[in-house]
């Protein structure tokens, strides 16, 4: 074999072996790029905008503004009140409650702000100076029965609608005495809305 046919043939080795590398670029997989740790990630902005920690009660179960326990009932102050998306006047109303002396849930607290429901678990931050700590109840019976004492068959002394709200005057473990525009009398907690089962009031 002369000296041409050996240097055509180390040519097209060559071209071969080009072309192979040349594919093997191709199809390989990128290679990986360390991630910037000072770069935020989906987790630190979430995190960012979530509510405060400080919302989650303690394990004392108290709040951790008012030092009392959360859960809890309160009831409206005024005849209207703004349920905000967050702690903060920047944040938007998402709900608007307009019955003076409604009861409400308290389930966070941050600062000046507390997190509230309704009954129907409508609701959101709205701030400390529109909230009372009277208790109030709402009836959750249509033409609910008020009994003269907490008793099944005692005297019937008035009767409530469905919506109504009515002040707690006290309650044991099973019924509630709770005064409607001035009319007093017992009622069964399980037609009322504002008070926990075996919950007791003075």
């Amino acid at each position: 074999m002369n000296m041409t046919k050996l240097g055509a043939r180390a040519m097209g080795l060559a071209l071969i072996w080009v072309a192979v590398q040349a594919v093997a670029q191709q199809t390989a997989p990128a290679p990986a790029v360390p991630s910037d740790p000072a770069a935020p990630t989906a987790a630190a902005t979430a995190a960012a905008s979530a509510p405060p920690s400080a919302t989650a009660k303690g394990d004392d179960g108290l709040g951790p503004v008012t030092k009392l326990a959360l859960p809890r009932y309160v009831s409206l102050k005024t005849s209207e009140g703004n349920a905000r998306r967050g702690p903060g006047l920047t944040h938007r109303i998402d709900w608007v409650f307009t019955a003076a002396g409604m009861p409400l849930r308290v389930t966070a607290e941050y600062e000046n702000w507390r997190r509230v429901e309704d009954a129907d678990g409508a609701g959101g931050w709205i701030h400390y100076t529109l909230l009372s700590s009277a208790r109030t109840v709402l009836i959750t019976e249509d033409m609910a029965e008020f009994l003269n004492r907490p008793e099944a068959g005692a005297t019937v002394v008035y009767q409530a609608e469905y919506g109504v709200i009515g002040r707690i005057l006290e309650c044991d473990p099973d019924w509630c005495r709770v005064s409607v525009d001035g009319t007093r009398g017992w009622a069964l907690k399980t037609a009322l809305w504002g008070v926990d089962p075996g919950e007791i009031v003075e």
